[in-house]
């Protein structure tokens, strides 16, 4: 019997494992493991403010997790208009999947830690039932609490917000060899195929070609893209990997699922994800951040523990809803024209 389950160890889970107090028995169940080659399909750039955010809790990333080359500018193509800027961004280049395992291994060691696929959560008297594989055992734990922290297709969010109203796309993303002579990162607009973005991020002699596309459209949005990038000069050969994963995309404070009743999310499991950028670390560190001080500081009661994190998390729900207001900007075409076409901010290439 646990006093907390904890479902994902992400960014957000791992934080959450990090802030937690002692005193709470905890219980954390992740697919990742030193035998799992899991990675979660994402462009590994760490944005400013996850930077901040890892900086507040004393964590400096090391040498092995970061990725060749740092790049230190943007390259905007814009697919409607045919325009091309630069613009500088302070973005670490890493390894995505070392990066994750680097966050688990700083886990303190009063964690119980179990590499396993959940699956089912059932509601018991005095808590809950989680049942889980690992490897060729299946294995029930029982707790008090449940924190979700698995993500945009976040099992637990079943539990309580079947249908959270928000956006969601597929994300695809391939690697390939980089025959680029220039590394570069690259963010691609294309209304004909997705009213989201691409990304491309050349990674350690790879070629990394991602986005996110509506579900229904998207692998035919994917290779449609690809294709359209070849009149720009992006040439990506044969694919050596493929990845995917669902993503969520706010759309307005209803857009959030903070929990309660005896379970929890924290990270994209509860929508915390910038609808702009897709950006999710940051928001997922100061999430998890919020739960575990609520819980340290209201003991077992539900009701104080939600009103807390709600109340922690109220300032991180409001900045990402206004992030809307700079959508139109960057989604709706003849704006988006508009701002490209100024020039502002846009780096002059010599």
């Amino acid at each position: 019997m646990y006093d907390i389950i904890l479902i994902g160890l992400g960014p957000a889970g791992a934080i959450f494992s990090r802030q937690i107090d002692p005193r709470f028995k905890v219980l954390a169940i992740d697919k990742k493991g030193e035998s799992s080659s899991f990675s979660k399909p994402c462009g590994g750039l760490l944005a400013p403010d996850a930077q901040k955010a890892l900086t507040s809790f004393g964590l400096n990333l090391p040498k092995d997790v970061l990725c060749d080359p740092q790049i230190f500018s943007v390259k905007t193509i814009d697919l409607d208009s045919h325009l091309t800027r630069h613009y500088q961004r302070m973005y670490i280049n890493l390894n995505r999947q070392k990066f994750d395992k680097w966050l688990i291994n700083n886990i303190p060691s009063n964690i119980c830690t179990e590499q396993g696929t959940v699956t089912s959560i059932l509601k018991e008297d005095d808590g809950f039932a989680v049942t889980y594989s690992s490897g060729n055992i299946i294995k029930t734990s029982h707790a008090r609490f449940i924190v979700g922290a698995d993500g945009a297709k976040s099992s637990v969010r079943k539990l309580i917000c079947p249908k959270l109203k928000t956006r969601e796309y597929l994300s695809i993303q391939q690697w390939f060899k980089d025959s680029s002579p220039t590394p570069f990162y690259s963010c691609v607009f294309d209304s004909e195929n997705t009213d989201c973005y691409s990304w491309t991020v050349s990674k350690d002699g790879y070629l990394i070609f991602g986005g996110a596309y509506p579900i229904k459209t998207a692998k035919q949005a994917f290779e449609c893209q690809k294709s359209k990038l070849s009149q720009c000069d992006i040439h990506f050969g044969t694919p050596i990997k493929t990845e995917a994963c669902l993503v969520l995309r706010p759309k307005g404070l209803k857009s959030f699922c903070l929990g309660g009743d005896g379970v929890y999310l924290i990270g994209e499991a509860a929508g915390f994800i910038s609808p702009s950028s897709l950006e999710g670390i940051s928001h997922a560190i100061l999430s998890a951040s919020a739960l575990a001080e609520a819980f340290n500081s209201s003991e077992f009661c539900n009701k104080l523990i939600l009103k807390r994190y709600s109340r922690h998390t109220l300032k991180q729900r409001i900045k990402l809803t206004l992030k809307l207001l700079k959508c139109p900007f960057m989604y709706n075409k003849a704006l988006r024209k508009l701002v490209l076409k100024s020039g502002v901010q846009a780096i002059k290439m010599k």
